[in-house]
């Protein structure tokens, strides 16, 4: 799995992938009481929030220093890749405060480029 040129751990799981719904609904109701509904597919805008938990997706601090750096790009447009080839452009997801969660796995003053964090990255489509 890569996010632009940062290689990612394949077993970081998509874990919101299936909570989208790709068609927005509005409902009103007329002067008569009679209900109006209106649908429109859902150009882009999907979240994808990547995660491994406690157990599992580990990356090293470099990996984290380099997707900090990444996040502090505004308006960039990456390229995700996922372990089974499909592909999206996405932005980093800031709606809800940081689109980017490391944990170091054993806690450690001093950590260095190889020590071990658990991962949460939160992204949107774009296109």
């Amino acid at each position: 799995m890569t996010l632009d040129s940062i290689t990612l751990p394949d077993d970081l799981l998509w874990i919101n992938e299936f909570d989208w719904n790709p068609v927005v609904q509005s409902q009103d109701r007329s002067l008569t009481g009679g209900l109006l509904i209106q649908e429109q597919s859902k150009s882009y805008g999907r979240p994808i929030e990547l995660s491994g938990g406690e157990d599992a997706a580990w990356v090293s601090r470099s990996v984290v220093v380099n997707l900090l750096a990444l996040s502090q790009v505004a308006n960039k447009v990456m390229t995700l890749t996922l372990p089974d080839l499909r592909q999206y452009s996405v932005i980093f997801d800031r709606s809800a405060g940081s689109p980017i969660e490391a944990r170091q796995v054993l806690p450690y003053a001093y950590p260095g480029d190889d020590y071990q964090y658990s991962l949460v990255i939160r992204l949107l489509t774009v296109e």
